[in-house]
């Protein structure tokens, strides 16, 4: 039997991987970057981006459109049926919502990406499966990808459909391959003297898969002569011979998803369906994710939006002990960090959004902190309404409408976000994507100081050139803008949030280098430091983020402009309170017991611990699903909305 394992790589192998696919320079500036290096640069965010006029009069004109389409579907029938019906999708193609962001030249709507935000937000607020639909056609899908590294040709012949509502699919994940690419098992093996490609494999988790007409797909080649080999992107059409999607996936939220299995045994690609060159994959996925990951603080935003309505109705008509919950201080306490929780998250999506459309800044840290971030508050934000509505919380919307109540899917809510914190790259991938680029300068600077492999001789040369880096760069963390009471007065009460941010953001950067010096090659091992050193960056990105906004509205319309300031204001306090935890956390934790107790865990030392309950999981199957070669024994499952695009 041929073995169809996930491929077996050491860490060191694993990590070469990543490593090559990740973007090495910066030939931009990026806000984010400097701001972990302990230099805050205000300068580019503010004043706030803001999109040009005419851009600004075309997005209201098809939002506006946009909004009419959405008040005629119903959520709930989705949520019901657990499907998206197909005249719901029919008409978000006549709007041209598939074409969202691909250029009019190619049949599509030209919209901004900050348009493109608003317009999921929206979406997403009538069922989260239409989002999900939309952003994993565009966000992940065929177009992005092509708009990077496609050839005109691609272009000419792909864009149109995608544009036209040929929904598309990424296609990764495997039954034992997940946020570790380098044991991917999908091969693409070279025929017929190198005119196609032959695709074998198993995927997992293909949002939109199960309808999609079109596929990108992740496969090996392998390296022979003429052939680079390595991980390698395809766009592939969803029915051809050999490509079978034999399972739809069920979740606990996003009931309408369209996600399945889907098994590609001697599928036939010609080499005109390369996208780049070999081996480009992955570095073309990560650099599609640095605007695609905006797609979910878009619908986290929305989700908050929505979630303050509901609290804010609710909880000035529901009384208790003689007056509305709002009026009690527990309840005042959650209202209160929905609001301010909600304004900072519209203004981390609509900053990052903005920066992105003009190009001027490298914003790969910006939306990885904005994805990290947005899907974290989101949750909580959910729970809160959750305990807000009581009872009516936990149960259904169609049990509530049962008996003559509101239908407010709240529970849906706490369902449909959980995940945004697994969604193209879980919470804690991001902590370690984001930390690699946080202490790049570091380990730059240290060279083979990091490098556990070299040499006493080595690292004796390495520490003489850190030693340089250092020497400049220390004393500028030292004193800075923060320290000086008057400075950053145009933002008035605010000023003393962004002098909070000044000085933090070099206490950061100390922190790191405290962490670098003490572990050097073994800081990467660190992830509890490392994950809270991304968090803290995350909350001072937000910070910065919510006081430029505020600042922006102010200047536009004295009234909001007011009220921004106060939501800015209490956010940024409440902000501060956990920023300061994080710091006292980097150094006081229990990191290193925790992972004395996990192997402890896994050697069954407390396996007694366990008693006195039923697994009724045993005996239903194994952990990860076994797939061998061959060509599919099941059903294909595999539908279509709409008509081929196909002209």
């Amino acid at each position: 039997m041929v073995d169809t394992s996930a491929p077996k790589v050491t860490e060191e192998e694993a990590r070469a991987v990543a490593e090559e696919a990740r973007e090495s320079g910066w030939d931009k500036p990026s806000f984010a970057k400097e701001l972990f290096l302990g230099r805050f640069r205000l300068d580019l965010v503010h004043p706030f981006p803001r999109p040009a006029t005419e851009d600004a009069a075309k997005a209201e004109e098809f939002l506006t459109r946009l909004r009419a389409h959405c008040e005629e579907m119903d959520g709930s029938v989705i949520e019901s049926q657990s499907r998206i019906p197909d005249e719901y999708v029919r008409g978000l193609a006549d709007l041209g919502c598939f074409g969202l962001k691909i250029s009019e030249e190619y049949g599509g709507l030209g919209l901004s990406q900050v348009a493109y935000n608003r317009a999921l937000m929206l979406v997403a607020s009538v069922h989260p499966s239409l989002g999900a639909l939309l952003s994993a056609h565009q966000s992940i899908g065929v177009p992005e990808p092509l708009k990077l590294a496609g050839t005109p040709e691609q272009k000419r012949e792909f864009l149109p459909r995608c544009a036209r509502g040929a929904i598309s699919a990424f296609l990764l994940t495997e039954p034992d391959v997940g946020s570790d690419p380098a044991r991917l098992a999908s091969s693409a093996t070279p025929i017929e003297g190198g005119a196609a490609y032959e695709l074998d494999g198993v995927k997992l988790w293909t949002t939109n898969g199960v309808v999609a007409e079109l596929l990108v797909v992740m496969a090996r080649v392998p390296k022979s002569e003429g052939h680079r080999g390595g991980i390698s992107a395809f766009v592939v059409e969803a029915d051809t011979p050999g490509i079978t999607v034999e399972r739809r996936n069920a979740f606990m939220g996003l009931r309408g998803i369209e996600n399945g299995v889907t098994r590609m045994y001697k599928v036939r690609v010609p080499r005109e369906n390369l996208i780049g060159r070999e081996g480009d994959g992955l570095k073309i996925a990560l650099t599609t994710l640095n605007a695609g990951r905006l797609a979910i603080p878009a619908m986290c935003a929305g989700a908050g939006k929505w979630s303050l309505k509901i609290a804010r109705e609710w909880s000035g008509v529901r009384v208790q002990w003689g007056k509305p919950i709002a009026e009690h201080t527990a309840v005042a306490n959650k209202l209160s960090f929905m609001a301010a929780t909600t304004y900072a998250l519209e203004a981390v999506v609509d900053l990052s959004a903005q920066m992105n459309d003009e190009g001027r800044n490298d914003i790969r840290i910006e939306a990885a902190l904005a994805k990290l971030w947005s899907s974290e508050m989101a949750c909580v934000i959910s729970d809160e309404l959750i305990q807000v509505r009581g009872g009516r919380g936990y149960e259904t919307a169609a049990s509530l409408a049962a008996r003559g109540e509101r239908a407010v899917p709240v529970e849906q809510l706490d369902r449909d976000l959980r995940i945004n914190r697994i969604f193209e790259g879980s919470s804690e991938i991001m902590r370690l994507l984001v930390a690699r680029e946080a202490v790049d300068a570091h380990l730059t600077a240290a060279g083979d100081l990091a490098d556990p492999h070299a040499d006493t001789g080595a690292k004796a040369r390495a520490a003489a050139k850190a030693s340089g880096f250092y020497a400049k760069w220390l004393p500028q963390l030292v004193a800075g803008k923060g320290q000086v009471p008057t400075s950053y007065s145009e933002f008035g009460v605010l000023a003393k949030h962004l002098r909070f941010v000044e000085r933090h953001s070099r206490k950061l950067a100390r922190s790191t280098f405290y962490g670098m010096a003490r572990w050097q090659a073994a800081m990467e091992k660190q992830q509890g430091f490392l994950g809270r050193v991304v968090d803290i960056g995350a909350e001072l990105f937000a910070m910065s983020a919510t006081c430029v906004k505020a600042e922006m509205q102010r200047e536009e319309n004295e009234a909001e402009g007011a009220a921004a300031y106060e939501l800015a204001d209490v956010f940024c306090r409440q902000a501060a309170l956990r920023v300061e935890k994080l710091f006292d956390g980097l150094w006081h934790n229990t990191d290193d017991v925790d992972k004395q107790v996990a192997h402890s865990i896994l050697e069954g030392r407390y396996a007694w611990l366990e008693r006195g309950v039923v697994d009724p999981s045993e005996g239903t199957g194994p952990w990860i699903t076994e797939w061998t070669p061959g060509a599919s024994t099941e059903e294909n499952l595999a539908r279509r909305f709409l008509h081929s695009t196909r002209l």
